[in-house]
Protein backbone atom coordinates (compact mmCIF):
# COMPACT_ATOMS: atom_id res chain seq x y z
CA UNK A 1 0.00 0.00 0.00
CA UNK A 2 1.28 3.43 -0.87
CA UNK A 3 1.81 5.62 2.19
CA UNK A 4 0.33 8.97 3.03
CA UNK A 5 2.36 12.17 3.03
CA UNK A 6 2.39 13.72 6.52
CA UNK A 7 2.16 17.50 6.96
CA UNK A 8 4.20 17.32 10.18
CA UNK A 9 5.13 20.66 11.68
CA UNK A 10 7.14 21.24 14.83
CA UNK A 11 5.21 22.95 17.64
CA UNK A 12 4.91 26.68 17.08
CA UNK A 13 2.72 29.16 15.27
CA UNK A 14 1.36 26.53 12.88
CA UNK A 15 0.00 24.26 15.63
CA UNK A 16 -3.12 24.71 17.71
CA UNK A 17 -3.29 25.84 21.31
CA UNK A 18 -3.41 23.33 24.14
CA UNK A 19 -6.55 23.08 26.27
CA UNK A 20 -6.46 22.78 30.07
CA UNK A 21 -6.55 18.98 30.05
CA UNK A 22 -3.81 18.95 27.43
CA UNK A 23 -1.67 21.25 29.56
CA UNK A 24 -2.04 18.83 32.44
CA UNK A 25 -1.06 15.95 30.16
CA UNK A 26 1.89 17.98 28.89
CA UNK A 27 3.10 18.52 32.45
CA UNK A 28 2.95 14.74 32.85
CA UNK A 29 4.91 14.44 29.62
CA UNK A 30 2.20 12.68 27.62
CA UNK A 31 -0.35 14.00 25.13
CA UNK A 32 -1.00 10.59 23.55
CA UNK A 33 -1.53 8.28 26.52
CA UNK A 34 1.82 6.48 26.55
CA UNK A 35 2.10 5.02 23.05
CA UNK A 36 5.25 3.17 24.12
CA UNK A 37 3.25 1.16 26.65
CA UNK A 38 0.43 0.11 24.31
CA UNK A 39 -0.09 -3.64 24.19
CA UNK A 40 0.55 -5.69 21.03
CA UNK A 41 -2.34 -6.45 18.69
CA UNK A 42 -3.09 -9.94 17.40
CA UNK A 43 -3.90 -9.65 13.70
CA UNK A 44 -4.55 -11.99 10.80
CA UNK A 45 -0.96 -11.40 9.60
CA UNK A 46 0.76 -11.81 12.98
CA UNK A 47 1.48 -10.10 16.28
CA UNK A 48 1.85 -6.37 15.75
CA UNK A 49 3.04 -3.58 18.01
CA UNK A 50 4.08 0.07 17.79
CA UNK A 51 7.63 0.80 18.96
CA UNK A 52 8.61 4.49 19.26
CA UNK A 53 11.49 5.39 16.96
CA UNK A 54 15.03 5.80 18.28
CA UNK A 55 17.10 7.63 15.69
CA UNK A 56 20.40 6.05 16.68
CA UNK A 57 18.87 2.62 16.05
CA UNK A 58 16.32 3.20 13.30
CA UNK A 59 17.59 5.98 11.04
CA UNK A 60 19.26 3.78 8.36
CA UNK A 61 16.12 1.65 8.03
CA UNK A 62 13.81 4.66 7.81
CA UNK A 63 16.07 6.42 5.30
CA UNK A 64 16.04 3.36 3.08
CA UNK A 65 12.26 3.29 3.11
CA UNK A 66 12.00 7.01 2.39
CA UNK A 67 14.19 6.54 -0.70
CA UNK A 68 11.94 3.88 -2.19
CA UNK A 69 10.29 5.64 -5.17
CA UNK A 70 6.82 4.40 -4.18
CA UNK A 71 7.26 5.95 -0.74
CA UNK A 72 9.06 9.10 -1.88
CA UNK A 73 6.22 9.97 -4.27
CA UNK A 74 3.99 10.88 -1.32
CA UNK A 75 6.26 11.39 1.68
CA UNK A 76 8.76 13.55 -0.26
CA UNK A 77 11.63 12.73 2.12
CA UNK A 78 14.05 11.06 -0.29
CA UNK A 79 17.69 11.99 0.15
CA UNK A 80 20.47 11.46 2.70
CA UNK A 81 19.90 10.42 6.29
CA UNK A 82 19.82 14.04 7.40
CA UNK A 83 16.50 14.57 5.57
CA UNK A 84 14.75 11.76 7.41
CA UNK A 85 16.49 12.64 10.69
CA UNK A 86 15.23 16.22 10.55
CA UNK A 87 11.67 15.06 9.94
CA UNK A 88 11.69 12.55 12.79
CA UNK A 89 13.68 14.69 15.22
CA UNK A 90 11.10 17.50 14.97
CA UNK A 91 8.63 15.08 16.54
CA UNK A 92 10.99 13.50 19.06
CA UNK A 93 12.07 16.89 20.36
CA UNK A 94 8.56 18.40 20.29
CA UNK A 95 5.93 18.43 23.02
CA UNK A 96 4.62 14.96 22.26
CA UNK A 97 1.71 15.81 20.01
CA UNK A 98 3.18 13.45 17.37
CA UNK A 99 4.94 10.14 18.11
CA UNK A 100 6.93 8.43 15.33
CA UNK A 101 6.87 4.64 15.60
CA UNK A 102 8.12 1.53 13.88
CA UNK A 103 5.40 -0.98 13.10
CA UNK A 104 6.84 -4.31 14.21
CA UNK A 105 5.19 -7.47 12.88
CA UNK A 106 6.20 -10.77 14.51
CA UNK A 107 9.37 -9.10 15.77
CA UNK A 108 10.37 -7.55 12.42
CA UNK A 109 10.17 -3.77 11.75
CA UNK A 110 8.23 -3.45 8.50
CA UNK A 111 6.32 -0.17 8.60
CA UNK A 112 6.42 3.36 9.94
CA UNK A 113 3.57 5.11 11.72
CA UNK A 114 3.07 8.59 13.11
CA UNK A 115 0.41 8.79 15.79
CA UNK A 116 -0.53 12.41 16.27
CA UNK A 117 -3.06 14.69 17.93
CA UNK A 118 -5.09 15.78 14.91
CA UNK A 119 -6.98 18.31 17.01
CA UNK A 120 -3.66 20.04 17.81
CA UNK A 121 -2.29 19.76 14.27
CA UNK A 122 -2.65 22.27 11.41
CA UNK A 123 -5.04 19.70 9.90
CA UNK A 124 -7.63 20.83 12.48
CA UNK A 125 -8.00 24.13 10.62
CA UNK A 126 -9.36 22.24 7.62
CA UNK A 127 -12.11 20.12 9.17
CA UNK A 128 -14.44 20.29 12.22
CA UNK A 129 -12.03 18.68 14.68
CA UNK A 130 -13.15 17.27 18.02
CA UNK A 131 -11.03 17.23 21.20
CA UNK A 132 -8.60 14.30 21.25
CA UNK A 133 -9.06 13.41 17.56
CA UNK A 134 -6.06 11.19 16.85
CA UNK A 135 -4.40 10.96 13.45
CA UNK A 136 -2.44 8.23 11.68
CA UNK A 137 0.26 8.49 9.02
CA UNK A 138 1.54 5.23 7.58
CA UNK A 139 4.08 3.79 5.19
CA UNK A 140 4.73 0.13 4.48
CA UNK A 141 8.47 -0.37 4.22
CA UNK A 142 8.89 -3.47 2.08
CA UNK A 143 7.40 -3.87 -1.39
CA UNK A 144 6.49 -7.48 -0.59
CA UNK A 145 4.08 -6.26 2.09
CA UNK A 146 2.24 -3.90 -0.26
CA UNK A 147 -0.81 -4.67 -2.34
CA UNK A 148 -1.89 -7.81 -0.46
CA UNK A 149 -4.00 -6.41 2.36
CA UNK A 150 -1.31 -6.00 5.02
CA UNK A 151 -1.75 -2.22 5.14
CA UNK A 152 -5.50 -2.57 5.59
CA UNK A 153 -5.02 -5.04 8.44
CA UNK A 154 -2.51 -2.79 10.19
CA UNK A 155 -4.65 0.34 9.78
CA UNK A 156 -7.55 -1.40 11.48
CA UNK A 157 -5.24 -2.73 14.20
CA UNK A 158 -3.66 0.65 14.91
CA UNK A 159 -7.01 2.44 14.93
CA UNK A 160 -8.21 -0.14 17.46
CA UNK A 161 -5.08 0.39 19.55
CA UNK A 162 -5.77 4.13 19.60
CA UNK A 163 -9.39 3.64 20.64
CA UNK A 164 -8.46 1.01 23.24
CA UNK A 165 -5.71 3.07 24.86
CA UNK A 166 -7.07 6.61 24.40
CA UNK A 167 -10.49 6.60 26.12
CA UNK A 168 -11.06 10.31 25.46
CA UNK A 169 -10.57 9.87 21.72
CA UNK A 170 -13.84 9.39 19.83
CA UNK A 171 -12.39 9.38 16.30
CA UNK A 172 -9.27 8.28 14.49
CA UNK A 173 -8.56 10.35 11.39
CA UNK A 174 -6.25 10.27 8.38
CA UNK A 175 -5.68 12.46 5.33
CA UNK A 176 -4.09 10.48 2.46
CA UNK A 177 -3.43 12.27 -0.81
CA UNK A 178 -6.56 11.96 -2.95
CA UNK A 179 -4.36 10.69 -5.79
CA UNK A 180 -3.12 7.83 -3.63
CA UNK A 181 -5.98 5.49 -4.48
CA UNK A 182 -4.40 2.35 -2.91
CA UNK A 183 -4.08 4.21 0.38
CA UNK A 184 -7.63 5.58 0.29
CA UNK A 185 -8.92 2.10 -0.53
CA UNK A 186 -6.95 0.58 2.36
CA UNK A 187 -8.47 3.05 4.82
CA UNK A 188 -11.97 2.31 3.54
CA UNK A 189 -11.43 -1.43 3.85
CA UNK A 190 -9.84 -0.90 7.26
CA UNK A 191 -12.99 0.51 8.82
CA UNK A 192 -12.65 4.20 8.01
CA UNK A 193 -15.30 6.23 6.26
CA UNK A 194 -14.68 8.81 3.55
CA UNK A 195 -15.77 12.07 5.19
CA UNK A 196 -14.68 14.83 2.79
CA UNK A 197 -12.02 16.18 0.48
CA UNK A 198 -9.87 18.89 2.03
CA UNK A 199 -7.31 21.24 0.51
CA UNK A 200 -4.15 21.14 2.61
CA UNK A 201 -1.06 23.26 1.94
CA UNK A 202 0.79 20.43 0.19
CA UNK A 203 -2.02 18.29 -1.27
CA UNK A 204 -5.69 17.67 -1.81
CA UNK A 205 -6.55 15.01 0.73
CA UNK A 206 -9.27 12.51 1.45
CA UNK A 207 -10.38 12.97 5.05
CA UNK A 208 -10.87 9.47 6.44
CA UNK A 209 -12.52 8.92 9.84
CA UNK A 210 -12.98 5.87 12.02
CA UNK A 211 -15.61 6.56 14.66
CA UNK A 212 -15.50 4.86 18.04
CA UNK A 213 -19.28 4.42 17.85
CA UNK A 214 -18.97 2.51 14.54
CA UNK A 215 -15.79 0.52 15.22
CA UNK A 216 -17.67 -2.79 15.53
CA UNK A 217 -19.87 -2.07 12.51
CA UNK A 218 -17.36 -1.01 9.82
Amino acid sequence: MSPTRPPVDPPGEDTLDLRVDDLVALLDGDLLDSVAAWSPADTAVGSFRLVPVRLERDLPLLTGWMNDPAVAAFWELAGPETVTAEHVRAQLEGDGRSVPCLGVLDGTPMSYFEIYRADLDPLARHYPALPHDTGIHLLIGGATDRGRGVGTTLLRAVADLVLDHRPRCTRVVAEPDIRNTPSVSAFLTGGFRYAAEVDLPDKRAALMIRDRALRHVL
